[in-house]
């Protein structure tokens, strides 16, 4: 080492110590940087040996005795009690939420579960997170903390319902909306040779884009009809899942029409025709309500401001005596 630095003193004289210094980062960085390497190569390695697939066998074993494996075990276990419950004892009420869940646009199997297990969690969890949260915000009468409590709870509770409810609202003004183009495709089709089944897989297709829903329905239709259900049958469950008046009529109308051996063209186009009419007639509707609707807005909010641009000069006159 002493014989390098007079080396360097002999070559670059006072500059040598400088050099050193140079060096000897050079050497540092080098090291690193080989390191470094070394690391990343081993970590790729890795990454790609983790990409290969195990045995089968071996996976599910790991997954059975990992956390993930038992946590979703746990929820499972609770879903399938909350289903053997709910259906066993309850039987009328969750046939009817489960209608209204499916009117929502839920169709999972296990939805009545995880309405039930949501609500009881909410509920709870409103109204522990009441008693605990509120004496840190602001000093409450006893009666007043506990009444609080309660309504944190209740709110919880029904949260969920008014939520279901909501949806359905939504669902069935786009159902609603909706059902008169339906026909019209239907019209289309059927003028252009296509039987039922096809016309509602084409229209399926077509509407997907502007009535999500009503597409989601019309090809659980088709699904029902592929499985061996009969075109009346599909249809009135089609009607009951829109939860209109109008799909309903329309299942009748099928079934009436292939019955009596009538024309199953003419009376879609007479039935969307009058859809159309009824749609028309909705706008119209609400086209004469809104006069009525807007009165109270504008006797609280123009009309006074009118009054106090109009008075307000002759109030400051009186009250100067510039009148």
């Amino acid at each position: 080492m002493n014989g390098t630095y007079d080396v360097l003193i002999g070559v670059f004289g006072d500059r040598a110590s400088s050099m050193m210094a140079l060096l000897v980062f050079l050497a540092v960085a080098v090291a690193a940087f080989g390191i470094m390497a070394a690391v990343h190569a081993r970590s790729s390695v890795k990454r790609r040996a983790a990409g290969i697939p195990v045995y089968s066998g071996e996976r599910q074993t790991a997954e059975k005795h990992s956390l993930r494996g038992s946590s979703v075990r746990a929820v499972q276990r609770l879903l399938d009690y909350t289903n053997k419950h709910y259906s066993a004892d309850q039987a009328g009420d969750a046939k009817v939420l489960r209608r209204r869940l499916i009117q929502a646009g839920i169709f999972d199997s296990r939805a009545v579960a995880f309405f039930f297990i949501g609500r009881t969690v909410l509920a709870v969890g409103l109204g522990v997170g009441a008693f605990m949260l509120l004496p840190m915000f602001a000093t409450l009468k006893p009666s007043i903390f506990w009444m609080s409590v309660i309504v944190a709870g209740i709110i919880g509770y029904v949260g969920p319902s008014v939520y279901v409810d909501r949806r359905i609202a939504r669902n069935k003004d786009e159902h609603r909306s909706g059902f008169p183009d339906f026909l019209d495709l239907m019209v289309v089709c059927a003028d252009s040779g296509l039987s039922m089944e096809a016309a509602l897989e084409r229209v399926g297709r077509e509407l997907g884009d502007s009535y999500p829903s009503l597409c989601a329905n019309i090809h659980m239709t088709n699904l029902e009809i592929r499985a061996g259900k009969t075109m009346t049958d599909a249809l009135e469950h089609f009607g009951d899942r829109l939860g209109l008046e109008e799909a309903r009529a329309f299942a009748t109308l099928i079934q009436q029409s292939a019955e009596l051996g009538s024309s199953i063209t003419e009376a879609l186009r007479v039935y969307s025709d009058d859809m159309r009419h009824k749609r028309l007639s909705r706008a119209e509707e609400k086209a004469y309500s809104l006069p009525a609707k807007l009165s109270l807005p504008m006797m609280l909010c123009i009309f006074p401001v009118i009054f106090v641009v109009i008075l307000l000069p002759v109030v400051v006159r009186l009250y100067t005596g510039n009148y």
